[in-house]
């Protein structure tokens, strides 16, 4: 993250012997090796939250998405069911007038003349002309 090597370290360590002495050097450690851990779990802390944040508006995308398709096929649904509904009482209304009209006289069909067998034989051909 800092890129600090290891030769730098070591400068740094005896810069901070030299400065702040032996006595007082482990005590001082330990108080800067606990603010780096808890820098760290702040850090860490803050990386969940932004990953939690993005998964929630993730989902949150997802559900208006799915919520956004529920409605469309409620409308559709809604829409077939109206224009069945619409279909049955035009067939029920027909059916009722079909019912309840007064019957007009039965058509009859026209004669068909019958065929005798007693008609005029076709002529013969053992005539002369």
């Amino acid at each position: 993250m800092f890129d600090i090597s290891f030769g730098e370290l070591m400068v740094i360590g005896v810069v901070a012997l030299v400065v702040i002495g032996p006595e007082k050097l482990p005590k001082v450690a330990r108080t800067v090796g606990a603010l780096v851990g808890r820098a760290q779990r702040y850090v860490n802390n803050v990386k969940a939250d932004i990953h939690r944040e993005v998964n929630l508006s993730e989902l949150k995308q997802v559900q208006s998405d799915l919520t956004s398709a529920a409605e469309h096929f409620q409308q559709s649904m809604q829409k077939e069911i109206t224009e069945a509904q619409q279909s049955v009482a035009q067939v029920a209304t027909e059916a009722q007038h079909a019912v309840t009209a007064p019957s007009a006289p039965p058509v009859t069909p026209p004669a068909i003349p019958a065929a005798t067998s007693a008609a005029a034989p076709p002529p013969s051909s053992d005539r002369a002309p």
